[in-house]
């Protein structure tokens, strides 16, 4: 039996899930399903298992794999809608995802596309800088979303913003550990190598 060879299909399954992801953002477009998703987001296990998608990313864009990048932008996607909706919700977790939800469904002007976009301008500079093995740049990248998003909430949420910064902190050192312990070896091979 003929060994499968995953990088000889790379580009084909990245296409896949990059149509499904596609699909998956369509979805949300519909009402009553970013209900549902919202209903489910509101369970902190998503809160906290998001983040933690950068890892697999960038050891994905490290092996430079076009299927392992999209397989992780499809669960990243998805992962909001994991976990069954919670029972209780917090009052401040609670206020942040009705922001959020009305910040998503409410009128898209220029500047809200403008920052919007940066969200897929990060993994393309996060992936870059993997992909270039450039590790340094990628932590820094990784800081910077964290940052970013707290932000973002904060600006857009209020008080109830402060809500995301423990999953952002956790996420980031849980990241950046993790990171820093798988890329060890190439940093040390970088700095030893003539």
């Amino acid at each position: 039996m003929e060994k499968l060879d995953i990088m000889k299909h790379d580009k084909s399954i990245a296409l896949i899930f990059g149509i499904l992801t596609l699909a998956i953002i369509l979805a949300l477009t519909n009402t009553e399903f970013l209900k549902w998703a919202f209903a489910r987001h509101q369970n902190l296990l998503s809160w906290y298992v998001r983040p933690l998608f950068l890892v697999p990313f960038c050891y994905f864009a490290y092996k430079k794999s076009w299927a392992g990048i999209s397989i992780i932008i499809f669960l990243l996607a998805t992962s909001m809608f994991w976990f069954p909706a919670p029972a209780v919700v917090g009052p401040q977790e609670a206020q942040f995802l009705e922001m959020e939800l009305d910040y998503l469904t409410g009128e898209w002007g220029f500047a809200k596309i403008l920052v919007a976009l940066l969200v897929p301008l990060s993994f393309i500079v996060l992936g870059a800088a993997f992909w270039k093995r450039n590790i340094l740049m990628g932590l820094a990248v990784i800081v910077l979303i964290a940052v970013a998003k707290m932000i973002w909430g904060v600006v857009f949420g209020g008080e109830s913003g402060t809500s995301i910064f423990a999953p952002a902190i956790v996420g980031l050192v849980i990241c950046a550990v993790l990171i820093y312990l798988g890329f060890k070896k190439p940093l040390q091979k970088k700095k030893s190598s003539p």
